[in-house]
């Protein structure tokens, strides 16, 4: 199957598979497999009585509410009570807190297989000591013996001329592997001769390389000192030439090639040397070749040539046949001659000679990967082309000499090589091969039959990647699979195998990198082959996930062209594009050439283009395709002016705008990085007072209030990435708007009298004599020109109207902020004196929409209060850009009476400050209290006049250290100083949204995870004990549950909250309402942990803000809200109008329900059973079905707490505390329980009347549990007692306070849960105690 098949069957999949995630969950026996996860919290502030209404739901902080899946059938019964979704347990929920991604690194390790100092050899000097005809003194020849040098009898002709024509013949022979190199030979010469000629060689390579061949056939051997012999003059005296004056000729670097018995004192010389330290040259940059050990001499058998050490190193196919067919059984049928005769060319693979020659140089390249270190391997086989041939032959030379009984030496020293398997492959490969030789030689016209061994070798590497493993041994047949990338025939198998290989992880990149592929695939980059194009883009992306470095070589050979024309073809698979746009993004990153080139490439257009042709909520549409088109786009347009105005006058905000509503959190942060990159941060004309009169880029500006409009649409994502990003943008738009922010913001905390309380009327509209009616500020900084103080107009309560555009629901809690032209027109901002009440009116047109920087501000306060501390540190640190810096202190209670340290204030709280804080709600709109600081320049010297609620006056220019490390503020970097500089953009926020999607690429893309066997009979296992114990809960009968089990103080100040029992592990969750144990505030913020039972290593997974908007006047949410696991919804609501359907597989909000009621919610529910239904209590006691598949949604409205009429006098309706479904797969069975002690069961399909009532308690309950699947229900009062009703309405048992010494104690009740498959209840109380009661039966088990 090709790889681009296999990419696209695996790859499809990939994308949406948890595969990779299960793992996660393998080793949590306490997670919630596979019933229901229902997400709930305390009601509001301080009040207990609304504890438990989730309806016994209670809450789970649990990280990942998932179900792994299955492949087992399972019934409707068992696929309704253990539903399959799984959510939060993507990649991008792996410690987001802590997460901070690196991208494709482009130096340190991941660059080690680039050969750091390419080199080449320049210049060949050759000296042949030959001395024809006389036979050295120290040589005892035997006869007969070797003649042949370099393939010549010397003695076939006059001395003079066989010494000229083996001079000739040995420079033939080195040109074969270095033609380009200047060659200089000099015969039987003198000491003088051989000085000239090094100097004369180092002159001309200068700094490359200098080869040294000496042929010592004719002089005696080297002597013990390092001293090899030449001649005088007159040829009647060998004189000694020492190796250190040679090596101070020659310098470094250089290679030696030492043809002459006892070679290796020459090479012991040098290394001794080097021990001495008398060498001025490096012997790291000297390469030593020796024919033989020191006290060796060369073989003498006529089966040799003399000088065979040289003819191995020069001609290895020649003399490998030779010796293999005098030792093989070809020896009678293929004779010298006729291996002298091999038609072809070495570098035409296609012949005969060719084939033997790239097989050979396969053989040997992997004999010395498989054998070498691969530093060393790098240095003598990748660095110079000249050095890898002579090595690769050097490995034949010792093959062939060792069977002579002489052992060729080397400086580096190689590991013997001699016995390696591959030359058993050579033999066989070289036996095939020379059977056709007799006959291609007698007929001219035979076609050469090439041989299996490429063929059998890829085989071997296919069989190695279905078995092989990072923790094997690494296949040897990588060099083999580069050989064959240089073959048509074979190279699109190589290609798809080695993709495979790469696959496998970033080791198997990296080795295939050392192994020298780089340059191959880089020039394969020039085809045009079509079949071709999946695999490479697919090798490339890789490559770039492991080395950014490689971007420089792509562009300088053109190569991006290439993945541009891929990205833009419509008939390549959308992940296969998308990892064209991967790379694409990775050659422009950082890399201003790359920007260039792709920008004169036209991808600009290319990726807006595909974008728009993109159905933005097309099933259809590969989100990761959308998601690198993006980033892609926002890398290229990163930090690069030119490229930014291309893109805005493409309309690329536009184009983007929609992808900001993508189901996919990816997509939706990538496009917001994209979005971010286009706000120019090099411009100084906002920041540094030039402002908007001095500015002639007008239309620039426009277009970036644009970009932040659409962000505004996301500041209240779901997802946490988003949000980053979104913080992020924010942070970039207040580098580069940072006057006019500055001036927004000033509008609101500028202090122009002594009495700081009565300069802020309108943020604190104080109904006091404290209060200045009519006093005249003066004009003050921006665009805000003048701020009344007349606090008769305002609200009793001193809150900021509605009719305020600070006011309004969506600016007030931080929901998608409103752009509505009549709030935020093009003008300036009048606050009005006469009012003085929060209202911005607008008059004075002006070029710029400062009410568009109004909400600028409101969003960056929304994300410093963001429920997870890493965005809410980002949130301050901009904050702190803009003039507006956060003092961490420790959190108090408005209206309490402390102060905050260090503030030189009275010691007496202002009466108004409680006001001042409820009015201030575009900064502390809820109960998570942030104080905070605003920074302007003085308008007159400044004064110790602070504000206990941590507001204060700073000068401008003051950078005073950051109070770290409280334990509430999440935030761990120092915070900016109000005066932004350009050396300050290093300290602008990072993204990482485009390094941590980097990652993806580095995981294996066509393979799924290896473990998922162990992960399934884990979940079946589970899956068959909760279907046992639910068929025991529903068909088992309860007689009591009073028996108490267990029970402990959890030492919560104010008292147990919520409680969880966990399904498959003894483990009971508590928390309380400061969030001892947090995942939900009353004001709707939503925390999701994971390990949350290993001491110190709990992880927030996601955590965002469920309840966007609330009615005017509400102080607290009192928010509500459960999960449902059949369709992965989360429903929220609570002192709000509507009620928000969070997706959480999407971690978007889907709808907004309206709840169809006067009063807010106070008790939800959701079906496990049923996805999208849920039932609400109200405030007013009325309920209400609600079924999200149908278009109007609610179902039905009753009212069954309502008292009869005869008795409406005398009763008076209360809230709703608890609701929940009845057990079983009934959709229309409720049960409701009100806080004045009732108990109603209704059957919403025959009547809205309840058909059953219990009056449990007495005007106290306070807390409804009703078990998921056993027929019981659980009512807890205030007045310390537990009730536990059938569904029938027969009460099955009590549990109370009993005075005694030895009676059971409990505290007013706070919460109920059961256990989702037992029957075992979990009772919380108002005195932090927590009790586990059980029936008779199961306290035993």
């Amino acid at each position: 199957m090709a790889l681009g098949d296999l990419m696209a069957s695996r790859l499809s999949q990939s994308t949406t598979s948890v595969s990779n995630h299960l793992d996660d969950f393998s080793s949590r026996d306490d997670g919630d497999f596979l019933g229901q996860r229902r997400v709930g919290g305390s009601g509001g502030g301080g009040d207990s009585e609304t504890a438990s209404s989730n309806g016994g739901g209670s809450g789970s902080v649990s990280g990942g509410v998932n179900v792994a899946q299955t492949t087992t059938t399972m019934t409707t019964t068992s696929m309704a009570y253990l539903p399959q979704t799984i959510v939060l347990c993507e990649l991008r929920h792996e410690a987001f807190e802590a997460y901070t991604p690196t991208g494709p690194p482009d130096t340190g390790i991941y660059s080690r297989w680039r050969p750091k100092d390419r080199m080449k050899t320049g210049c060949v000097a050759l000296v042949l000591c030959l001395n024809i005809s006389v036979d050295p003194p120290d040589v005892i020849k035997i006869s007969p013996c070797a003649r042949m040098e370099c393939w010549i009898d010397p003695f076939s002709m006059a001395a003079p001329k066989a010494l000229d024509s083996i001079g000739k013949a040995l420079v033939n022979q080195y040109e074969r592997w270095q033609p380009k190199a200047r060659y200089r030979l000099q015969p039987d010469p003198t000491v003088d001769e051989v000085r000239k000629l090094c100097l004369a060689c180092r002159k001309h390579a200068k700094g490359e390389r200098v080869l040294f061949h000496y042929n010592g056939h004719g002089v005696p051997k080297p002597t013990a000192n390092g001293e090899i012999w030449v001649f005088n003059k007159s040829y009647t005296q060998y004189i000694p030439l020492p190796i250190s004056d040679l090596d101070s000729w020659l310098k470094t670097p250089s290679i030696y090639v030492i043809d002459c018995s006892a070679a290796g004192m020459i090479v012991n010389a040098f290394i001794e040397r080097q021990d001495w330290g008398s060498s001025g040259s490096s012997l790291k940059d000297c390469i030593l070749l020796g024919a033989c050990e020191a006290h060796e001499s060369l073989p003498q058998s006529a089966e040799f040539p003399a000088d065979v050490f040289t003819s191995c190193l020069t001609t290895p196919i020649k003399m490998a046949l030779r010796w293999f067919c005098s030792r093989s059984l070809l020896r009678d049928t293929i004779n010298h001659s006729l291996i002298d005769r091999i038609p072809g060319r070495q570098n035409d693979r296609k012949t005969l000679l060719g084939e033997l020659n790239w097989i050979f140089t396969a053989v040997t390249d992997t004999i010395a990967w498989n054998v070498l270190p691969h530093d060393l391997f790098q240095r003598l086989f990748r660095q110079d082309l000249l050095v890898a041939s002579l090595f690769r032959n050097f490995l034949l030379a010792e093959r062939i000499m060792r069977s002579a009984n002489c052992s060729p030496v080397s400086y580096p020293v190689l590991p013997s090589t001699h016995q390696h398997h591959m030359w058993d492959a050579w033999d066989m490969a070289a036996e095939i091969c020379l059977t056709q030789l007799p006959s291609l030689l007698d007929d001219p016209n035979a076609e050469f039959q090439p041989s299996p061994f490429f063929t059998e070798q890829l085989t071997a590497f296919e069989v190695w990647l279905d078995h092989g493993s990072e923790h094997k041994k690494p296949p040897e047949q990588l060099p083999i699979v580069l050989q064959v990338l240089l073959s048509q025939c074979h190279r699109f198998r190589a290609l798809v195998l080695l993709g495979r290989f790469l696959d496998m992880g970033p080791w198997a990149v990296d080795l295939a990198l050392s192994v020298g592929i780089f340059p191959y695939v880089l020039k394969l980059l020039q085809t045009s082959a079509m079949e071709l194009r999946q695999i490479l883009v697919f090798i490339w992306t890789k490559i770039l996930a492991l080395d950014k470095s490689c971007q420089v070589d792509l562009v300088k050979d053109g190569g991006h062209t290439y993945f541009i024309r891929f990205l833009d073809s419509m008939d390549a698979y959308p992940e296969q594009r998308a990892m064209a746009a991967f790379v694409l993004a990775v050659v422009v990153d950082g890399h201003r050439r790359g920007q260039e080139a792709c920008i004169s490439a036209d991808l600009i257009h290319v990726c807006l283009k595909h974008l728009q042709l993109a159905n933005p909520h097309d099933a259809q549409t590969e989100p990761l395709l959308l998601q690198w088109l993006c980033l892609c786009l926002g890398k290229l347009w990163e930090d690069f002016p030119e490229a930014q105005m291309i893109g805005l006058q493409a309309d690329a905000p536009a184009v983007y705008a929609p992808l900001l509503s993508e189901p996919q959190p990816e997509v939706r942060a990538s496009a917001v990085f994209g979005l971010s990159t286009l706000l120019d941060i090099g411009s100084d004309s906002f920041r540094d007072g030039g402002g908007d009169e001095d500015c002639d880029d007008d239309e620039r500006v426009r277009a970036e209030l644009n970009i932040v409009k659409s962000l505004l649409t996301v500041v209240s994502d779901g997802s946490p990435l988003v949000r980053a990003e979104v913080a992020c943008a924010f942070a970039r738009f207040a580098f580069g708007h940072n006057k006019h922010l500055k001036s927004i913001a000033s509008a609101y905390w500028k202090p122009h009298s002594n009495s700081l309380l009565s300069s802020l009327p309108s943020l604190a509209n104080i109904n006091s004599s404290g209060g200045q009616p009519g006093s005249n500020i003066p004009s003050q900084i921006g665009p805000v020109l003048r701020v009344g103080s007349d606090s008769a107009t305002a609200g009793r309560d001193g809150r900021v109207p509605t009719s305020s555009p600070l006011a309004t629901p969506g600016i007030m809690h931080g929901s998608p902020l409103s752009d509505d032209s009549s709030q935020h027109s093009d003008s300036g901002i009048l606050l009005n004196d006469s009012a003085s009440n929060g209202v911005m009116n607008y008059s004075r047109p002006r070029p710029l929409d400062n009410g568009m920087y109004s909400q600028c501000v409101l969003a960056m306060c929304t994300l410093a209060k963001d429920p997870s501390p890493r965005i809410a540190g980002l949130g301050r640190r901009i904050l702190s850009m803009i003039g507006i810096e956060q003092v961490i202190t420790k959190t108090h209670r408005f209206g309490g009476s402390s102060v905050r340290q260090g503030d030189p204030s009275t010691s007496s709280p202002s009466p108004h400050l409680g006001a001042l804080a409820r009015s201030s709600s575009w900064f502390d709109m809820n109960a998570g209290h942030l104080p905070l600081t605003f920074r302007t320049p003085p308008v007159s010297p400044p004064r110790q006049n602070f504000l206990t609620t941590g507001m204060r006056r700073v000068c401008s220019l003051e950078f005073r250290p950051h109070l770290l490390n409280s334990p509430d503020s999440g935030l761990a970097d120092p915070l900016l100083g109000s005066t932004i500089g350009v050396s300050e953009r290093s300290l602008l926020p990072q993204s990482t949204i485009y390094n941590g999607s980097c990652g993806h690429f580095s995981r294996p893309l066509l393979t799924a995870a290896d473990d998922n066997d162990e992960i399934l009979i884990r979940r079946e296992q589970k899956e068959k004990l909760a279907l046992d114990r639910i068929a025991k809960c529903q068909h088992s009968s309860v007689s009591k549950l009073n028996n108490q089990i267990a029970s402990w103080d959890t030492k919560f100040e104010t008292g147990t909250k919520t409680a969880l029992m966990q399904p498959f592990s003894p483990v009971i969750i508590a928390a309380d309402e400061s969030e001892r144990i947090r995942y939900l505030l009353s004001d709707g913020n939503i925390r999701v942990w994971k390990d949350y039972s290993l001491k110190g290593k709990q992880k927030l997974v996601t955590a965002f803000s469920s309840i966007q908007g609330h009615r005017p006047g509400v102080r607290c949410l009192n928010a509500v809200v459960d999960w449902q696991q059949q369709s992965g919804y989360l429903y929220a609501s609570g002192e709000i109008s509507s009620i928000m359907l969070w997706d959480l597989d999407k971690e978007q909000l889907v709808n907004s329900i309206p709840s169809s009621s006067e009063t807010s919610i106070s008790a939800m529910s959701a079906s496990q059973v049923h996805g999208g239904q849920l039932v609400a209590g109200y405030v007013d006691g009325t309920v209400r079905l609600f079924d999200i598949r149908t278009p109007e949604m609610l179902v039905c409205t009753t009212d069954p707490h309502r008292p009869k009429v005869e008795r409406a006098v005398a009763q008076k309706v209360e809230r709703v505390v608890g609701i929940g479904f009845q057990p079983g797969l009934d959709p229309g069975k409720i049960v409701s329980a009100s806080l004045a002690g009732d108990i109603r069961f209704l059957d919403i399909r025959s009547s809205t009347d309840p058909y059953l009532t219990i009056d449990a308690h007495r005007g106290s309950l306070t807390a409804l549990a009703i078990h998921r699947h056993a027929p019981v229900i659980a009512s807890g009062s205030a007045k310390q007692l537990i009730k536990v009703f059938s569904l029938g309405g027969a009460q099955l048992g009590s549990i109370r306070y009993y005075p005694t010494f030895m009676g059971q104690k409990i505290g007013s009740v706070s919460c109920l849960t059961f256990h989702p498959y037992r029957f075992f209840l979990a009772a919380g109380a108002a005195d932090a105690c927590v009790s586990i009661y059980a029936d008779d039966s199961s306290q035993a088990k």
